[in-house]
């Protein structure tokens, strides 16, 4: 009745569609919001600056210090975590997921010293609080 040829489906696949039925049960939810926060600050002396974001959400904003900080928040409820955040000469590359049945959701907030020009995943960029408040014009009406 029964050939011990059995089933020929690949191991792989069957493990893989019980694991993503497993995780659809349970209802997992990832957000990077209501994660803990890690920074890490980089000394920085140059004028301009190459962000590579990787397509995670971030925020970039000018600030009053000599370094660069930044801060992640990353949640993930399944797969393999891929995090990122190296400065090497003026390019400061941040990346933030997952690979597999993965579940994630990660955000970055970059705070650069004010007066460096930023280069935003190829595209200039003003961060906002880009110049100090002795450096700002009056609007006019």
């Amino acid at each position: 009745m029964f050939s011990g040829a059995g089933s020929k489906r690949p191991l792989p696949l069957v493990v893989a569609a019980a694991a993503t039925a497993t995780l659809g049960l349970t209802g997992c939810s990832v957000d990077a919001s209501t994660a803990e926060p890690e920074s890490k600050s980089f000394a920085y002396a140059g004028s301009s600056l190459k962000l590579t974001t990787h397509e995670v959400a971030t925020e970039l904003v000018a600030a009053d210090r000599k370094d660069i900080k930044v801060t992640r928040w990353f949640d993930h409820a399944a797969g393999s975590e891929r995090l990122t955040w190296t400065l090497k000469g003026d390019t400061l590359d941040i990346d933030a997921g997952c690979s597999g049945i993965a579940f994630c959701d990660a955000k970055f907030k970059v705070e650069v010293p004010r007066g460096v020009a930023v280069i935003r995943d190829g595209k200039a960029t003003d961060p906002p609080g880009a110049t100090g408040p002795e450096e700002r014009r009056p609007s006019t009406p």
